[in-house]
């Protein structure tokens, strides 16, 4: 890592998280947000046939499923995931991330190398990145 003029440019692939957990489609929301809960993580891409289709968060939990009322145990992912999953390439740097997520209001992204998913960063992980490393 080099410093010229400014902070250190720390890329995506040391921020990221490597795609460990993913839900289906068919899963209930009971089942992801057990498994949100298990991983500690705040959101999970959903798989479908080796394709990723959506994402859901825990925002998405609370304000498409339990905000209606709906049982958790009868809602499946799908109806709650969001589509299409934004990304960013790995290539890019910290505040191309953050500029990303402030214009689309989002809280994950997932990083791609090649076009291929290697991994998610949070707004979480972009908040200590610029602690440490930088300034917006």
């Amino acid at each position: 890592m080099a410093v010229v003029g400014g902070p250190i440019q720390r890329p995506l692939a040391m921020m990221m998280r490597p795609i460990s957990n993913t839900v289906r489609p068919d899963d209930s929301l009971l089942v992801v947000a057990q498994r949100l809960r298990d991983a500690r993580v705040g959101a999970m891409l959903v798989a479908d046939h080796g394709d990723y289709v959506g994402i859901v968060s825990e925002a998405d939990l609370v304000r498409k499923a339990m905000a209606s009322g709906a049982p958790a145990e009868q809602v499946l992912a799908r109806t709650v995931m969001s589509t299409p999953v934004m990304t960013i390439d790995i290539a890019q740097s910290a505040h191309d991330a953050s500029d990303l997520m402030a214009e689309r209001g989002i809280r994950h992204l997932v990083i791609t190398e090649e076009g291929r998913v290697v991994g998610m960063i949070s707004v979480r992980d972009l908040l200590r990145y610029f602690k440490n490393w930088g300034t917006l």
